[in-house]
């Protein structure tokens, strides 16, 4: 697909910027990360399954969902959003409960570009310079970005 994954992860900062755009509406990139059955659909790599146990996208409300490769391995992940402005705004923790203790606050900002285009900017801040390490050299970029092509493709259906 044309629209790349742009990560940005500044030296000696906890914090990573992700942006990325999308050829469709806001309201359609947004419902793809706030409907539980939607975002199973491309989530993560595609060599992944993926099971939603909890996904409530309302403020307090929580998720969790379990991804599982070829090898029977399973990741598992959970969290608590705390605002959600429809179409607009997500803030929410995220923990892979893979690295107990290293929680990351995230925000994502959903906003409309003309053409029927949008764009998708978040940061996630870690507790340390070391957790965001440890995310970015076991693939989160690769993960993030093989998610956002499978999203691509879910969008035009």
């Amino acid at each position: 697909m044309s629209n790349a994954l742009k990560l940005v992860a500044p030296e000696n900062a906890p914090y990573v910027d992700s942006e990325r755009e999308f050829d469709a509406p806001a309201a359609a990139v947004f419902r793809a990360h706030s409907d539980p059955e939607v975002f199973r659909q491309w989530i993560g790599p595609r060599e992944l399954s993926t099971r939603i146990d909890e996904f409530d996208c309302r403020p307090g409300g929580m998720y969790r969902f379990i991804q599982e490769g070829r090898d029977g391995r399973q990741h598992a992940f959970r969290g608590v959003f705390h605002t959600v402005r429809e179409n607009t705004f997500v803030l929410q923790t995220f923990e892979y409960e893979g690295y107990p203790d290293v929680v990351t606050l995230e925000f994502a900002k959903f906003e409309d570009l003309p053409g029927g285009r949008s764009k998708l900017t978040g940061r996630s801040v870690y507790p340390s310079t070391e957790a965001r390490a440890r995310f970015l050299a076991h693939g989160m970029e690769a993960g993030i970005a093989a998610g956002y092509e499978q999203l691509d493709e879910l969008l035009v259906t």
